[in-house]
């Protein structure tokens, strides 16, 4: 039967190679008359694209007009009718971009940045370059020697503030002349004069910025004494006044009223413990080469110290200024001879960096964490804090023997 095969099943129409009349056109071969995939036409016979369509002759792509470049309509820019923001969503209204209000420039708030948070809500810091296996081999350095601040755990102590007028025997007193109770005995005895004149009579009050006191002829200054202890940070000069720097360290200390001094130096990159005063005499006590005050600071180096450096380093190098050798050396990470701990008497400028880099080393990191028994304990960087009257006078003990 026609359009049907052997076993009985239905053929598909086949369709012809014109395509505009293939529903006139159909073919019906049965599945034996069909040729194999070998005898089919390769790649190469198919017929090429333009064959395709034989209804119609298509013409070449160069024989369409072309127009030159320029011969179409321009229209000048801003003759188009434009058409106001939003139009194109006639379900609501909106307002064209004009008719938003503008906000000047910085009006807007400005929300401070904030570091990401840690697991655990805490943001991070400031990478110490000091691993803490080092600050407690550093810990132990320092408990080897007297701290005045050993104990120390606050609040923080704020001196009383001055007061224009005060008695005469505090004033004797505050100048360090002696105590309140030997100045009275002075005072009876003759020994003290105000704007020239003897005074004997006990109670009697004196303005600490007007009246000249003298005490055996010698004019005193009854200012109280103020000590100040800081955990100096990076970046800031040590000097009471610097027209080239950027930052001093006197701008941490803005919010003490008593005009102080910084006692002895850190270079600019350096940071610890840093001492403020305005006692002339504990502060040369403290400085001066003489007294022979400690100094320990905690060293980060480029690479780990030889341990022939390391012998050098305590039996001494000369340096451009003379010779100089640490009171003590020591490794405080086990595991990192890159760190360690200095312990140094001389007050000569830059001493520890000189040091290492007379032996090629380059000083990443250099922090002093003890100076004449005080550490930075309790401090963050950049915070500071007055020594309790205990203190200074641990501190007095220690600077005058």
């Amino acid at each position: 039967m026609e359009g049907f095969s052997k076993d009985g099943r239905k053929l598909r129409p086949r369709k012809t190679a014109g395509s505009a009349q293939r529903s006139e056109k159909v073919d019906f071969q049965s599945e034996g008359e069909r040729r194999s995939y070998s005898e089919r036409r390769t790649y190469g016979e198919h017929r090429s694209y333009g064959d395709r369509r034989p209804q119609g002759e298509r013409r070449p792509y160069g024989d369409r007009p072309q127009h030159p470049f320029g011969d179409r309509p321009q229209h000048a820019y801003g003759e188009r009718a434009q058409r106001p923001y939003g139009e194109h969503k006639p379900q609501g209204e909106h307002r064209s971009y004009g008719d938003r209000p503008q906000h000047a420039y910085g009006d807007h708030p400005q929300r401070p940045f904030k570091p990401a948070a840690r697991k655990g809500g805490k943001r991070p810091g400031p990478k110490s370059p000091f691993s803490k296996s080092s600050d407690e081999g550093i810990k132990r350095m320092i408990n080897k020697r007297p701290v005045v601040n050993r104990d120390y755990d606050g609040p923080t102590y704020e001196p009383e503030i001055a007061k224009d007028e005060i008695r005469l025997n505090r004033f004797i007193a505050n100048s360090g002349v002696c105590s309140r109770r030997e100045a009275d005995t002075f005072i009876q005895a003759g020994c003290v004069t105000v704007n020239g004149e003897v005074v004997t009579e006990l109670g009697t009050k004196v303005n600490i910025f007007n009246d000249d006191v003298r005490f055996n002829g010698e004019r005193l200054k009854g200012e109280t004494k103020v000590y100040i202890v800081m955990n100096k940070p990076k970046g800031y000069v040590t000097s009471a006044s610097d027209p080239h720097a950027d930052k001093t360290v006197m701008d941490l200390i803005k919010d003490c009223p008593t005009r102080v001094y910084p006692v002895g130096r850190l270079d600019k990159a350096t940071t610890g413990v840093l001492m403020f005063t305005n006692d002339g005499e504990i502060a040369e006590r403290l400085t001066h080469p003489s007294y022979d005050k400690k100094k320990i600071y905690q060293v980060a180096l480029n690479r780990n110290l030889t341990q022939e450096d390391y012998d050098k380093i305590l039996e001494g190098v000369t340096l451009g200024d003379g010779f100089v050798h640490a009171d003590a050396l020591e490794f405080v990470d086990e595991g990192d001879h890159s760190k360690l701990g200095i312990e140094i008497h001389s007050g000569k400028n830059r001493i520890v960096r000189r040091i290492f880099e007379s032996l090629g080393y380059t000083v990443k990191a250099l922090d002093r964490v003890y100076f004449a028994g005080l550490t930075k304990k309790g401090l963050k960087k950049g915070a500071w804090r007055y020594l309790s009257e205990n203190e200074v006078n641990m501190l007095k003990m220690g600077a005058y023997v």
